[in-house]
């Protein structure tokens, strides 16, 4: 019976300092931001397939997949431009196996929306500012117009032209509207539920203007589909040199950059957020996905959570109150 007792007390004891010493393992691999199971790592593109914030993704998730020796899988669930996406990722278990890739209209829509389904600060975890990018002002080959100076005449003349965006209160819609304001145009704004879908109805002549991403607009202009007349920013795109400023062109400090972002759940451990941090920069700067990003006009930030919290904050800030000072409203 004493043996007996010996032995259990033995097994026991083992039992205790191999759950312990499991305890230590987890507790250190959760410091240093490692995920504690092999379990697919979701990043949720916001928005529908073909669109910037999708190809973003699909560059990102294999470089991540083999940096984080996780599977990475992209899921896209896009609507509301982009609400409906960051709702999914908010509504996920903190666990660190999901994330979002969201795009610049995530800044507006606290403004532009009655009623999200989510606090844009206090249910989300800021990760990775990836980067910035013009957007790009472009033109149907349907609908004679050549240049943004041809434009603006006719535009002054009283001629009134449509132009679509990834939807209301994008910052492409957002920043048309500000121009359009600032130079008397009469312009109508048709919405789109993506890039996707926008890019097909300007290539098809379905719409005279559109305004993206140059990462969504740029393979269009090279392959000759559509127009570009002007970009968003200050200074000029290197991929796109010949290409004006609205600034340059009449509208001295215009400047609307597009933007995305990786967010994760609020109550995300932080150890998992900087690793994802970490794998994102690193991967950032690796010549395969630093060459694909910026061939497309994206200008790589990788900043920390804390700074891409204060920029979601500024952005937040800047174009809710245009938002507020002009009415801008979704229709129902």
């Amino acid at each position: 019976m004493q043996i007996l007792l010996k032995r259990l007390k033995k097994a026991l004891l083992f039992s205790v300092l191999v759950m312990s010493a499991n305890s230590m393992v987890y507790a250190q691999t959760a410091g240093t931001g490692v995920w504690p199971t092999q379990k697919p790592i979701r990043l949720i593109a916001v928005f529908p397939p073909g669109g910037s914030v999708d190809q973003v993704a699909r560059v990102l998730a294999p470089a991540l997949q083999a940096e984080l020796k996780q599977s990475v899988i992209v899921e896209n669930i896009g609507g509301a431009s982009g609400v409906i996406g960051t709702a999914a990722m908010t509504r996920s278990d903190p666990d660190g196996y999901t994330f979002a890739v969201v795009f610049d209209t995530h800044g507006v829509n606290p403004s532009l929306k009655d009623r999200l389904p989510y606090d844009t600060i206090k249910d989300i975890a800021p990760v990775n500012l990836i980067g910035t990018s013009p957007m790009i002002l472009v033109a149907s080959k349907n609908s004679g117009i050549t240049s943004f100076k041809q434009l603006a005449d006719q535009s002054k003349a009283g001629k009134q032209f449509s132009y679509g965006s990834i939807g209301i209160g994008s910052l492409g819609h957002l920043a048309m509207a500000r121009l359009a304001k600032q130079a008397g145009f009469d312009w109508n704004h048709i919405p789109y539920r993506g890039g996707g879908p926008l890019m097909q109805d300007v290539l098809g002549g379905q719409v005279q203007l559109a305004v993206g991403s140059e990462f969504l607009a740029k393979p269009h202009i090279d392959s000759g589909g559509v127009i570009p007349l002007v970009i968003t920013t200050t200074k000029r795109s290197a991929e796109l040199p010949n290409v004006p400023t609205i600034s340059e062109s009449g509208f001295p400090g215009f400047n609307a950059p597009a933007w995305w972002a990786i967010l994760a759940p609020a109550k995300t451990p932080p150890a998992i957020v900087n690793a994802m941090n970490q794998a994102v920069t690193k991967v950032l700067k690796t010549p395969a996905v630093a060459s694909k990003l910026k061939s497309q006009g994206i200008d790589i930030v990788a900043g920390n959570p804390e700074a891409l919290g204060d920029f979601i904050g500024k952005q937040i800030a800047v174009w809710g109150k245009f938002v507020i000072e002009n009415n801008i409203k979704e229709t129902p």
